[in-house]
C-alpha cells in the first residue's frame, strides 16, 4: 500500500517528538511529558508502523529500547541486551485475560489444558541497572542505555547499600544481576524538604525534583560519587543477564521463581509483593489486588509485569521485535497528564489557610477527571513558576488531592505576570496576614469568616475551652450547612423547635444541648481567651495573658509592646493577637456573646507570682492516686514550668502513676529523674 504524503509527514513529525522526549527523559533527567502522554505518542507511531510496514526504519524510536549513553561515562557493551518488554495498554481486567489467551495460543494448548503458571510482580518506576559480579566481587554497574550500550556507573551504584558488593562462595563465576533503583516516596520528599531550604538560603543550580524516578535517575548519573552519596537511593533485583552455565559452576535453573529465591540468597532485596499466579484469574486479583495497595506503597510503581514462570516454556514462545512473547507490562491509570491553566482561584481552608488552585482544563487522570489542582501555597506556586495559561503536569493518585507538579515552560504562549495573593480575604474581606517564616498566607477574620465557621465552634465547644456537651462534629455540621448558626453567637440564640427538628436530635437531645450551652455561659477569661481559637494562643498562654492583663478589655486593646510583657509571649504570638482583636469583624462577635450572657469574673492584674519552676520541662504519664492529670499540669504550669506530652534528653522531670506506659521506659533508658505524686507534691513545695 503506497504510503501518503500526510501519513509520512505525521510519521516523521511522531519520531521527532518522540527522540526529543525520550533525550529529554534518558539522558537529561529533565522530562516534559507525564508518562502517559509519551506511551499515547510511540502507540500511535507502532500503530502506524504495522499498518504500513513500509514505513519502518532501523532509526525508529520503536526499535529502540530507549536511552543514550553521556559523554561523561565510559560506555559498555551489554552481553546480554537489555530487553524492554511489552506493555497491555488495556489497564482493565482484560488486559491480563489477552495475555495469557496470546501464551496459551503461542504454547498450542487446548482450552481444557491446565492453567499457565506465571510470576507476578511489581513494576518498578526508577531506572534498570546490570550489575556484573565476577568471582563473586561487583566489578561493574551500567545503565540500560539503548538496550546494547549503556554507561558505567559502578562507583555511584557502590554508594547504594541495598547492593551487596561481594556475593556468597555458591554464586557462579559470573553473574549479572538486572534490577530497579528507585527512591523510596519519604525519601523523595526529604530530598526535596533540602532543595527547597538551599534555594531558600539563595543556592545557584539548585533545584526541586519532579517525581521519584527523575531524582534516582539524576543521581546514578552524577558524575561525582559524593553527590550521588547523598541521595537515598533503593534496589530491587528481577532478574539477569550473563551467567556463567551450569558446566562452568553456574545455576541450573527451571523457573523465573526459583532463580529470583536464590538471587534473594545470595543477598539481594527481591520485592515480598512478588508471588506465584496461575493463569488469568489469578494474574487479574494480583493486578486488582496491588491496585489497591498502590498508593500506600513506600516508593512508585506504574503498572505489574507478568512473566511465564517455566525457563523451557519461555524458550518456546521466544521473542517478537525483540520483545519476549512470554512477558508483558500490565499498566494502572495514569496518575500524571497534561492540561492547561484556564485560572487560579485562592479557598480558605476551615483553619484560616488561603490555597491558590488551579481551574484546569478538564482531564482524565488517576482514574476520574479533574479541574482543578491544588498548588499548595504562594512560594510552591512560585517554585514551580505555574501561571494562568501554561500547560502543566497534573498528578492524581488514589484519593491524593490532585496537583499541579511541573510547568512545560516552552509551551508558554506570551508574558503573563505572577500570580498575586489578595490583601483580603475572599470570603470575608478580613486581612490576609502571612507570619514571618511562615509559608502560608491566612484569613485574620477568625471567629467571622464563613470558611471558618465550623473549626471555630468545634473548638469554641470543645472540653478545654467552653465546654458544651454534646455540641459535636456532626450537630454542628447540621446547623452550619443549614445556616442556622452563622456566628458563634448564633449557639446561644437557638430555640428548641430549632434543634429537635434536626436528623437524629430528638426533643430530650436538644435539651441537654441547650442546657449545656446555658452552663457554659459561665465561664473563666482563659477558658473564654482560648475558646476564640486565636492562632498560637494555647491553654498556657491564655492563662498567662489573664493573669498579666486581668481584664479581656486590656488584652483587646493592647499593643504589641504590651502584649510582649506577658511571659513565654514572642513576637510572632503577640503580632497574632494583636491582628486578630484588631479586626473589627472578631470584635463584633466578641461584644455579642457578651450580650447573649457569657461572662466571666475579671480583676486587676496579678502581681508577678513566683516562678521557681521557670525553664524546668515535666512530662506526666498513668494515673497518680489522687490528683488528676489536669491538677497536676495547672499546678507545675503556676510556678513556671512547661508540661510536656513526650520525654526527650530537655526534659527535667517524669512524673509517673499506675498503669505508666513507654513514656516511663523511655525516662529510665534516658536517665531523667522519675517521681510520684508524693515527690510531685515536694517538688511543688520546695
Amino acid at each position: 500500500m503506497a504510503v501518503t504524503p500526510k501519513v509520512q509527514e505525521r510519521v516523521d513529525a511522531l519520531r521527532a517528538l518522540l527522540h526529543h522526549h525520550a533525550h529529554r527523559y534518558y539522558v537529561l533527567d529533565a522530562p516534559e511529558l507525564p508518562d502517559a502522554e509519551y506511551d499515547k505518542l510511540f502507540q500511535e507511531l507502532q500503530a502506524l508502523e504495522a499498518v504500513q510496514p513500509e514505513l519502518l526504519t532501523p532509526d525508529s524510536p520503536t526499535q529502540r529500547v530507549g536511552g543514550q549513553t553521556l559523554d561523561g561515562f565510559a560506555k559498555v557493551r551489554h552481553q546480554v541486551p537489555m530487553l524492554s518488554i511489552r506493555t497491555e495498554t488495556d489497564i482493565e481486567a482484560s488486559g491480563a485475560q489477552a495475555f495469557d489467551a496470546r501464551v496459551r495460543k503461542e504454547l498450542g494448548l487446548a482450552e481444557d489444558a491446565p492453567p499457565v503458571e506465571y510470576v507476578a510482580e511489581l513494576k518498578f518506576d526508577g531506572l534498570a541497572i546490570n550489575l556484573r559480579y565476577e568471582n563473586g566481587v561487583l566489578v561493574q554497574a551500567a545503565t540500560r542505555g539503548d538496550g546494547e550500550i549503556g554507561e558505567d556507573v559502578t562507583q555511584n551504584i557502590r554508594t547504594i547499600g541495598q547492593i551487596p558488593l561481594r556475593l556468597p562462595k555458591d554464586a557462579p563465576p559470573v553473574l549479572e544481576v538486572r534490577g530497579e533503583v528507585y527512591m523510596g516516596r519519604a525519601d523523595f520528599d526529604k530530598l526535596n524538604e533540602i532543595q527547597r531550604a538551599k534555594i531558600d538560603a539563595g543556592a545557584k543550580n539548585e533545584k526541586t525534583f519532579v517525581n521519584p524516578r527523575n531524582a534516582a535517575a539524576g543521581a546514578v548519573r552524577q558524575l561525582d560519587p559524593a553527590i550521588a552519596r547523598q541521595r537515598p537511593l533503593s534496589f530491587f533485583a528481577y532478574g539477569w543477564g550473563e551467567v556463567s552455565p551450569a558446566d562452568q559452576g553456574g545455576p541450573d535453573f527451571h523457573s523465573h521463581y526459583e532463580a529470583l529465591l536464590t538471587l534473594r540468597s545470595w543477598g539481594f532485596p527481591v520485592s515480598a509483593r512478588t508471588q506465584i499466579a496461575k493463569g488469568a484469574p489469578e494474574l487479574i486479583a494480583f493486578h486488582q489486588a496491588v491496585g489497591k495497595e498502590r498508593d500506600d506503597l513506600p516508593f512508585d510503581i506504574d503498572g505489574v509485569v507478568y512473566k511465564v514462570n517455566s525457563f523451557a516454556l519461555q524458550r518456546q514462545l521466544g521473542f517478537v521485535t525483540r520483545e519476549p512473547r512470554w512477558a508483558v507490562a500490565h499498566k494502572y491509570p495514569a496518575q500524571e497528564q497534561l492540561t492547561r491553566v484556564l485560572g487560579i482561584d485562592v479557598q480558605v481552608g476551615r483553619t484560616g489557610k488561603l490555597t491558590p488552585v488551579a481551574r484546569l482544563d478538564p482531564v482524565f487522570v488517576g482514574g476520574t477527571t479533574v479541574s482543578n489542582a491544588t498548588l499548595h501555597n504562594l512560594f510552591e506556586l512560585r517554585r514551580k513558576g505555574a501561571r494562568i495559561g501554561d500547560t502543566v503536569v497534573v498528578r492524581r493518585a488514589g484519593d491524593v488531592i490532585p496537583e499541579v507538579v511541573g510547568v512545560v515552560a516552552a509551551a508558554r504562549p506570551a508574558y503573563v505576570p505572577n500570580f498575586r495573593m489578595p490583601r483580603a480575604c475572599p470570603v470575608c474581606g478580613s486581612a490576609v496576614v502571612r507570619e514571618k517564616g511562615e509559608v502560608n498566607h491566612r484569613c485574620s477574620g477568625g471567629l467571622f469568616c464563613g470558611a471558618q465557621r465550623k473549626q471555630a465552634i468545634l473548638h469554641y465547644a470543645q472540653r478545654r475551652a467552653l465546654d458544651i456537651e454534646g455540641l459535636g462534629e456532626k450537630l454542628v455540621d447540621q446547623l452550619v450547612e443549614g445556616n442556622a448558626i452563622k456566628v458563634l453567637p448564633d449557639l446561644y440564640r437557638m430555640g428548641l423547635s430549632a434543634l429537635a427538628a434536626l436528623d437524629r436530635m430528638a426533643e430530650k437531645s436538644a435539651q441537654n444541648v441547650l442546657a449545656a450551652l446555658e452552663s457554659s455561659k459561665q465561664t473563666t477569661l482563659p477558658r473564654f481567651l482560648y475558646g476564640l481559637g486565636v492562632r498560637h494562643v494555647g491553654e498556657a498562654t491564655a492563662k498567662d495573658l489573664a493573669r498579666h492583663f486581668g481584664k479581656l478589655d486590656a488584652i483587646m486593646d493592647a499593643g504589641v509592646e504590651q502584649l510582649l510583657e506577658v511571659p513565654d509571649v514572642g513576637p510572632i504570638v503577640a503580632e497574632s493577637i494583636h491582628t486578630f482583636f484588631q479586626q473589627p469583624h472578631n470584635r463584633e462577635v466578641v461584644e455579642q456573646l457578651r450580650a447573649c450572657g457569657v461572662h466571666w469574673e475579671e480583676g486587676e492584674p496579678a502581681a508577678r507570682a513566683p516562678q521557681p519552676l521557670a525553664g524546668k520541662t515535666v512530662v506526666l504519664t498513668g494515673t497518680l492516686p489522687t490528683l488528676s492529670r489536669e491538677e497536676a499540669k495547672e499546678k507545675l504550669e503556676a510556678l513556671g514550668a512547661k508540661v510536656a506530652g513526650s520525654v526527650s534528653k530537655k526534659t527535667d522531670y517524669v512524673v509517673a502513676g499506675a498503669e505508666a506506659g513507654s513514656k516511663l521506659d523511655k525516662a529510665v533508658a534516658l536517665g531523667v529523674p522519675v517521681l510520684d505524686e508524693a515527690g510531685l507534691l515536694s517538688l511543688l513545695a520546695s
